[in-house]
């Protein structure tokens, strides 16, 4: 494939590794720890697609990290799992906190109770969700078994939808040279602000006053 503009043979030359870096980071980071809540998720994977439809082997690319990012999402799964298992019944939410509250613990935790296996399977369509549920889930004493089914194959589809949805947009997109640069240009653009907006917003988070909420148990 021919990249439409000589502004972008850096990414030509260097974006695969620069893509494979960022999304498996921040997959696993949503995935395992509070501040995923605040990082870019689903347009991070569209994103990557596209950039990677610019590149010569963009579809063994894309299909490859598509297989990297769902086992990276299934690792972090694990690790915030084990963070929820090991704080015992009571998680620390941040008062007047935006996702870390209590009433979101207690939604996560409800939405466990109710629907168990199909909860934690349609989380991972769900942005703040998907980074409380494996912490709920762990603190709430979740079935392991039954927990890890249900979250290795929300990250089977979830992955790679989202990366092959956005590399075939993205080899429509490289037939008009022009538009090519922008759209790539533009996604990067609000990601890289959103990923930096998110970090500021988790640490004003951060410091808002702690309080203890108790999680139900789930079967």
């Amino acid at each position: 494939m021919i990249v439409a503009s000589g502004g972008f043979n850096v990414l030509e030359s260097a974006g695969p590794t620069v893509v494979w870096v960022v999304v498996l980071t921040l997959v696993f980071l949503e995935c395992a720890l509070i501040v995923g809540l605040f990082l870019p998720g689903d347009s991070m994977l569209i994103t990557a697609g596209i950039v990677l439809a610019t590149h010569s082997t963009g579809r063994e690319q894309a299909w490859a990290l598509s297989l990297g990012a769902m086992i990276a999402a299934i690792a972090g799964n694990q690790v915030g799992y084990v963070i929820g298992h090991r704080s015992g019944a009571k998680l620390v939410a941040r008062r007047d906190g935006k996702y870390l509250n209590t009433s979101n613990l207690h939604k996560v935790n409800s939405m466990l109770d109710k629907h168990g296996f199909w909860a934690v399977l349609v989380a991972r369509w769900i942005p703040w969700v998907r980074t409380l549920c494996p912490i709920v889930a762990g603190a709430a004493k979740m079935d392991h078994r039954k927990y890890t089914i249900a979250s290795t194959l929300g990250a089977i589809v979830w992955a790679p939808v989202l990366i092959l949805l956005g590399f075939y947009a993205g080899e429509f997109l490289d037939r008009i040279p022009w538009l090519m640069p922008l759209v790539i240009g533009g996604m990067i653009a609000v990601l890289l602000v959103g990923t930096v907006l998110g970090i500021r917003h988790y640490f004003q988070e951060m410091a808002k006053p702690a309080e203890e909420v108790e999680v139900g148990g789930v079967e």
